[in-house]
């Protein structure tokens, strides 16, 4: 990693963790225009763990993850009060502090959407964009770096003899795995995900379940999903939003 980027992810505005807790928020509420979605939602989320969230459609779901990677800033309308506070290179952050750009809190806070989103260019490149927003040019590092991605998500021996060939040709659950691998490649300390396996058959949905058991030793997961059984299969702690307020089955809530 080059002076520039290192001197981008420095930590700001740092407070010593003292506890397992990788992400807290206080009195959260989301509005967007002059609707509120989410109502004074105070959670605590622990670290190297996947915490579920579920509850119906239109519950403040998908907006709790957005807000935890500010994706919502980029909706127009949109506001927040309370706070959230992340765990970050082991210091205690306040996400939306001004002098935390959004693109740095997004290189550790990653995220995955319900539906694949392959990059309309090579699966290489695919795997190599977020390096190339970060200024990480090194041919040697960034082949290395898209060949431990792949590795990780179980996908390199299939793809290895076509890494020229266009991500998009790739099957669903190929797709969803290179999406996995897009979102690893920086190491992300908390990975978001918004119904990781609805578009997948069991199959696939059960290979993409134990690769995120296998996440658990390097960050923290966090996961909308509708399935039950999937989230008594791998999640610790679980939520359940109605009408933008969490309930609490789990321990989890202030």
């Amino acid at each position: 990693m080059d002076a520039e980027t290192a001197d981008d992810i420095a930590p700001l505005q740092v407070t010593p963790m003292q506890s397992s807790i990788k992400i807290r928020t206080q009195a959260l509420c989301f509005y967007y225009h002059h609707k509120q979605v989410l109502h004074d939602i105070s959670v605590q989320l622990p670290a190297n763990k996947i915490t579920a969230i579920t509850g119906p459609s239109g519950s403040g779901k998908s907006t709790f993850l957005m807000i935890l990677n500010r994706l919502w800033e980029e909706i127009a309308g949109c506001s927040i009060s309370g706070n959230v506070t992340v765990e970050l290179e082991g210091h205690l952050q306040d996400i939306n502090d001004k002098a935390l750009p959004a693109r740095v809190l997004r290189r550790k806070v990653g995220m995955v959407f319900q539906q694949p989103n392959p990059l309309p260019m090579s699966i290489f490149k695919n795997i190599a964009f977020p390096l190339y927003l970060t200024h990480i040019t090194n041919k040697k590092h960034v082949k290395d770096a898209v060949e431990g991605a792949l590795r990780q998500v179980h996908i390199w021996d299939e793809v290895k003899d076509r890494l020229n060939d266009d991500g998009r040709l790739l099957s669903g659950g190929q797709q969803q795995r290179l999406c996995l691998a897009r979102a690893l490649v920086l190491s992300p300390e908390v990975l978001l995900l918004d119904e990781p396996t609805s578009s997948l058959d069991p199959e696939a949905s059960a290979a993409i379940e134990e690769l995120l058991l296998s996440l658990k030793s390097q960050c923290t997961l966090i996961m909308v999903s509708h399935y039950q059984d999937q989230i008594q299969r791998i999640a610790d702690l679980r939520f359940e939003v109605r009408d933008g307020r969490f309930l609490c089955p789990d321990a989890g809530c202030n």
